[in-house]
């Protein structure tokens, strides 16, 4: 900023001066006539007026948009105020003391007489905030704090009970097809010998569910899609929300290692957008996108059970490097909340510990703790990485075998095929099936397998038990290519548990390298380390993961491991809908009276279509 600035101070003065005095005997001026601050278009971004005594006359100079920006014409741009104001008075100062030193050019020089102070500068900024909370909740204007609390209570409210409603038939369903039918249908009436079999059995059945319902219903879209539609339009059609509901309910149902955070998000985020642009009657695209990200915080807080991670996690993942969309962060937070205030109450769930990884909590953490948990993400950004160029090869298959067509044509063999794997593992280790969420306490504590909460039988064809490091290894690759197969094979759902299932089991194979080593650090370390490779989250990531495992005392070195797996895997992204916002300068100068872009709008030039 300080170089455009300087630059822009350099550009005005040859400018003014060139347009004034084509022969250069008048040396410059702070930023020209205001003929030559039209063509610059405000290299940087303040609105000021200027006075210059020029053959007795005095003109006033308003500073605006460059063009690069793609803004509104004559847009002016109010922020970075303490820094503008500075390169000003220094290029006024320059001026000045060019003019006193050149004796042959005074009387005939433009020189700045006055400039505005900081004060006045600010004076003017703030002029937009001398405003009452009654006043704005009166008028309910557009992107508003009054505005802004309501929106978030209303989507808040509707997206607990969405997810409630989703969680119930989700849950259901879970306990009929693994508990209660295998109980009337198998037991006692097959030899046990083949009970294994009813794994692929139902697999199957629901894999061919659906890819059916993704043919007849459409396209539902994925996480990698709704990033995209946040970035370009600022909100999800909801035409996908029916697709998205029976893709995924057959998806986890079936077994495969896909969660319902993402779908949650998807729905969710389109259900907020509607409640903006339809009920709200919201067309300014960034305030629409404020509310579709109250949807999303909603969603994810309700469903990890932790209203600041689940909302950071929502912010995060929009983008490969932080949280860009900064200025939407509490009323998201705020309606997270309400989300998981109204969905716990309604599902009866209270927020607690999920996870008993050590028989005690640990009482602190030593600082040499950090480095190594730096070092064990490291270590899980560096299995991920592997993960993604695996998983990319796999898509290269699927797509060699013409089953990635846009129009889903093939869409009931594609996920046929990927049942093909899911099966086969989840016979073999039982440990993968399904999303994680509560596979991965038994993971962390080498649990055996009867204590799995879902699968049926738990034993599998096998009878695989983790009591080694081999057998952690086993289950932790193992659940690596369970997810590349779920997501190739069409599915839909997301990779936030089954990567720290993953995670887990990695951690645990370090514990049996490095017996003195905590297994609360070595498990929640590389679940970070992997996880923050492949969806950008460090922040949110660290405190799901010690939230859910009680752990508070563990946030430092898994902060650590989190954002050195971020620093690492900084340039090979694997959702690659994850860009830097457009609009990023537009946001930070916005002005009433000069609004952003609408709904309506077309989409970014440039906008890739994104293939999971």
């Amino acid at each position: 900023k300080e170089r455009s600035l300087s630059d822009a101070c350099r550009l005005g003065r040859s400018q003014g001066a060139s347009e004034s005095n084509p022969t250069g005997a008048s040396a410059s001026t702070a930023f020209g006539s205001a003929r030559a601050a039209g063509s610059l278009r405000g290299s940087f971004a303040l609105r000021g007026s200027f006075s210059r005594a020029a053959h007795g006359t005095h003109e006033t100079t308003t500073i605006v948009a460059p063009e690069g920006l793609k803004l509104p014409p004559e847009t002016p741009l109010l922020g970075s105020s303490r820094l503008a104001a500075n390169a000003m008075r220094q290029a006024s100062t320059r001026v000045r003391g060019d003019s006193e030193s050149d004796s042959s050019t005074i009387g005939t020089m433009n020189t700045v007489k006055t400039a505005m102070t900081l004060k006045e500068i600010e004076a003017e900024y703030l002029e937009k905030a001398r405003t009452t909370f009654y006043n704005d909740a009166v008028t309910f204007a557009e992107g508003t704090i009054p505005q802004s609390i309501v929106i978030a209570t209303v989507i808040g409210i509707v997206c607990g009970v969405v997810a409630y409603t989703y969680y119930y038939v989700l849950d259901y369903f879970l306990e009929l097809v693994w508990k209660r039918m295998p109980e009337k249908l198998v037991v006692d009436r097959w030899p046990e010998s083949c009970h294994w079999l009813w794994i692929p059995l139902v697999t199957f059945a629901l894999s061919a569910c659906c890819g059916m319902s993704i043919y007849y219903l459409g396209e539902p879209g994925d996480l990698a899609y709704t990033i995209q539609c946040i970035h370009s339009k600022g909100y999800k059609s909801t035409h996908h929300i029916l697709p998205m509901i029976a893709a995924s309910q057959f998806s986890i149902l079936a077994g495969a290692s896909l969660g319902p955070e993402a779908p949650l998000v998807a729905i969710c985020a389109a259900t907020a957008g509607f409640l903006s642009r339809r009920i709200f009657k919201q067309t300014n695209r960034n305030v629409v996108r404020k509310h579709t990200f109250m949807g999303m915080s909603g969603a994810l807080s309700a469903f990890f059970g932790v209203p600041l991670g689940g909302s950071l996690f929502a912010l995060e993942v929009a983008s490969r490097f932080g949280i860009e969309y900064f200025e939407h962060l509490v009323e998201s937070i705020f309606a997270g909340e309400v989300c998981v205030a109204v969905f716990r109450t309604l599902a009866g769930l209270p927020l607690q510990q999920i996870w008993k990884i050590s028989p005690q909590r640990m009482a602190e953490t030593q600082p040499y703790m950090i480095l190594l948990g730096a070092a064990i993400g490291l270590l899980g950004a560096g299995v991920a990485f592997l993960w993604a160029n695996f998983h990319w090869r796999l898509m290269d298959v699927f797509r060699v075998l013409g089953l990635l067509d846009d129009e889903n044509a093939y869409a009931v063999p594609r996920v046929l095929l990927g049942a093909c794997g899911v099966a086969s593992i989840g016979v073999l280790v039982p440990q993968t099936m399904f999303w994680g969420e509560w596979e991965v306490g038994t993971i962390a504590t080498l649990s055996p397998a009867s204590d799995l909460p879902h699968v049926w039988p738990t034993a599998g064809l096998t009878g695989f038990e983790m009591d080694s490091a081999t057998g952690c290894l086993i289950v932790g690759f193992a659940k690596l290519a369970a997810i590349s197969l779920t997501v190739a094979g069409g599915y839909r759902g997301g990779f936030i548990f089954p990567f720290f299932a993953a995670g887990a089991a990695f951690g645990r194979a370090l514990c049996f390298a490095f017996p003195d080593l905590s297994p609360v650090i070595a498990t929640l370390c590389f679940a970070a380390g992997i996880n923050v490779a492949i969806t950008r989250t460090a922040l949110a990531t660290s405190l799901i993961l010690c939230f859910l495992s009680g752990e508070q005392f563990a946030l430092p070195v898994v902060l650590a491991a989190s954002i050195v797996s971020l620093f690492a895997t900084s340039y090979v992204p694997f959702i690659k809908s994850q860009l830097a916002r457009s609009d990023i300068d537009y946001s930070l100068y916005y002005r009433e009276n000069r609004p952003g872009p609408r709904v309506q709008d077309s989409m970014r030039p440039g906008a890739m279509s994104v293939d999971a």
